[in-house]
């Protein structure tokens, strides 16, 4: 064993040891959370016009600052980025985590010296963590690749403008220096394609170990290698153990991805964004993720299924239950209070707090009052690809509601698949049933016969990088939307289906 894999392990051990204390008193650690943000952000424009002076409960909170997104809150956030200081936070941002919006155009995220503290952390802690439960620390010798997005910055008012992943780049501790990839220069391009082709040839002769990125786009990594090489991940990287991933749900991809490295590899996910780093899988013997309460970020939480009714209640951890849909709303120490984050996220423990990731507020299928979401179409992918042996790249589903003729409507799934199953009905069938065995109002609608079978499209090989390539979205942080409500994606998508 090496001395810096030695290492690990002992650092490890404290660190695990250190977040034990605030998982054992969960509320109580975010209660002091609450009360440190108030706090500190009282006289900024946001506290004095919220009345932070007066706040000192929940109850208070709520009655002050509304539940906002990023438009509602715009009219600050442009003070912040006109240079202002004391705007949502004392001070101004460290960084602006640029993102692409979508009825505001480009968002503009504050990243505070202490926020970004905190994402380093939780990166961090959460390879601690595995190596504390597994054991497993040689991969600390190898070489460590995150497929990101540029690290180039831009400024705006004296504030470093980039990409959440390209800013995280500059936050590589010393130690993991020489075994990070690709080099400065190559992870500096921008273009999609030529990037991935020189990462390729950058690391095809190396000893990677640990490979990181949103699954689709570490695919097309893995598919250009095998391309080149004629061989397995697990053959060409032999000392390969470790995949970290985060932005959307691995199952649909993992038989592709076994298939394609030819071994089964531990995996942890991540739950990161712009606006905070939110949790990370703590377990590789159970699901979820921990919810990270102690990184100055205090959660509060809308039922689903009532956000878009007005005064829908908004709760804190100790009125949570299991497995219901929430809307994730955050105040962070960063500047952002009251945040609707966009994300639903379901608890799967109570003891300690763990979540999924159950899909976006605004990304479900509700034409005809179904309201399925992207758990359901992911765990019923899951399901056909099990029962009939195929592998899938990638999908989206949209509804289709005015179909030729007499038809009745149904769900169309937009497929791209590395191999087609044997028994394409088969497939479809278990799509539907385990869809109806997750949504009783798909149930109800099948039942009724207001909506017949779902419906599958094939999209050609290549055909949903072809399409995020032609909106903008190729490759970095950016994800294929996996459902909606109208026909956009599913117009997009009709120009690579297979005729």
């Amino acid at each position: 064993m090496s001395v810096k894999s030695l290492a690990a392990k002992v650092f490890a051990k404290r660190i695990v040891k250190k977040t034990n204390k605030w998982i054992q008193n969960p509320l109580e650690t975010q209660e002091k959370v609450f009360q440190q943000l108030i706090k500190t952000a009282s006289n900024t424009k946001f506290g004095l016009d919220h009345n932070f002076a007066t706040i000192k409960t929940h109850v208070d909170f709520v009655n002050n600052v509304p539940v906002r997104d990023y438009e509602a809150l715009k009219n600050y956030i442009e003070k912040v980025v006109d240079g202002e200081e004391n705007i949502v936070w004392p001070g101004k941002p460290l960084y602006f985590a640029k993102t692409s919006g979508t009825t505001s155009g480009a968002k503009y995220i504050p990243i505070t010296s202490v926020s970004i503290k905190y994402q380093v952390e939780a990166s961090r802690n959460a390879i601690l963590t595995y190596i504390h439960e597994t054991g497993k620390a040689d991969f600390v010798d190898g070489k460590m690749i995150f497929l990101q997005g540029s690290p180039e910055m831009q400024e705006k008012n004296g504030i470093k403008l980039g990409r959440l992943s390209g800013i995280s780049a500059h936050y590589v501790p010393n130690y993991l220096q020489k075994n990070r990839m690709p080099s400065w220069e190559t992870n500096c391009i921008e273009d999609w394609d030529t990037k991935v082709n020189e990462i390729v040839k950058e690391t095809v002769n190396e000893n990677m170990t640990v490979i990181a990125g949103i699954p689709s786009w570490v695919q097309m990594y893995f598919e250009k290698l095998n391309s080149k090489t004629d061989k397995k991940i697990g053959e060409l990287f032999k000392n390969f153990q470790l995949f970290i991933y985060g932005g959307v749900n691995y199952e649909p991809y993992r038989a592709k991805f076994e298939n394609l490295i030819g071994k089964k590899v531990d995996s942890i996910e991540l739950f990161p964004a712009s606006e905070g780093f939110f949790a990370y899988q703590n377990s590789q013997k159970e699901k979820g993720m921990l919810l990270l309460l102690n990184s100055g970020i205090f959660y509060e939480f809308i039922k689903a299924d009532d956000f878009f009714n007005e005064n829908a209640k908004r709760i804190t951890l100790k009125d949570v239950k299991l497995h219901v849909n929430y809307v994730m709303i955050i105040s962070t120490n960063a500047g952002l209070w009251g945040y609707n984050l966009g994300d639903t996220v379901q608890f799967i423990s109570l003891s300690p707090f763990k979540i999924i990731v159950s899909g976006r507020i605004k990304h479900f299928i509700s034409a005809f009052g179904e309201h399925v979401i992207a758990k359901e179409v992911e765990q019923a992918m899951q399901s056909a690809i099990e029962a009939t042996g195929a592998r899938v790249n990638e999908f989206s589903v949209a509804p289709q509601i005015n179909p030729i003729g007499e038809e009745l409507p149904y769900h169309e799934w937009f497929i791209e698949f590395e191999k087609e199953p044997a028994d394409m009905k088969k497939f479809i069938l278990t799509l539907d049933k385990s869809l109806q065995q997750q949504n009783s109002y798909y149930f109800d609608l099948l039942d009724g016969k207001i909506l017949q079978t779902l419906k599958v499209t094939k999209i050609e090989v290549g055909g949903f990088r072809e399409y995020m390539k032609s909106i903008g979205k190729l490759g970095g942080q950016n994800k294929v939307q996996r459902l909606s409500n109208d026909r956009k994606v599913a117009d997009g998508l009709n120009a690579f289906q297979i005729k």
